[in-house]
C-alpha cells in the first residue's frame, strides 16, 4: 500500500502518464525504443509539477518532479537530457489535439511561449506522437 501511494503522481504528470504508459503494451513501441535510453522533463510552467517522461530500453513511465523551487527542475538535479517547457494550456494542444501544426509550434517556440533544451531528445516526442 505504502509503494502504491509513493507513485501516485500530481498534477501535469498525473495526467502525462495517463496518455504515455499504454505504450508499454504496444509491441510496435517496443521494438521501436528497445535502444533508447532517454528522459525528457516536460514543465508546465503554470503548474505545480513537473513530468519527468522516461524512456529505458523499451519501456516508457512518468516521474513528478515538484517545479518550485526552480533549482528542482535544472539539468544538474533532475538529470533530465531534453527539457520542454510551457503552459499547460499549450501542452494541452500538443498531446492531445491536432489544432497545433508544426508551423504554430515553430512560431511559438520563436515567440517564447515553447522553451526547448536538448531538442534532439525532445524529437522523440514526435516518435511517440506516430504510435
Amino acid at each position: 500500500m505504502s509503494e502504491e501511494k509513493k507513485t501516485r503522481l500530481h498534477g501535469f504528470a498525473g495526467i502525462l502518464s495517463k496518455q504515455v504508459e499504454p505504450l508499454n503494451e504496444m509491441e510496435k513501441f517496443k521494438e521501436k525504443f528497445k535502444d533508447t535510453e532517454v528522459k525528457v522533463l516536460l514543465n508546465a510552467k503554470d503548474g505545480k509539477w513537473a513530468a519527468m517522461l522516461i524512456i529505458d530500453k523499451g519501456k516508457i513511465y512518468v516521474e513528478g518532479i515538484k517545479n518550485d523551487p526552480k533549482e528542482n527542475i535544472n539539468k544538474k538535479n533532475a538529470g533530465w537530457d531534453g527539457f520542454l517547457q510551457t503552459t499547460t494550456n499549450i501542452f494541452l494542444q500538443l498531446f492531445g489535439g491536432t489544432e497545433l501544426s508544426t508551423g504554430k509550434v515553430i512560431k511559438k517556440i520563436l515567440t517564447r511561449k515553447i522553451k526547448i533544451r536538448g531538442i534532439k531528445h525532445v524529437l522523440v516526442l514526435l516518435q511517440l506522437f506516430d504510435l
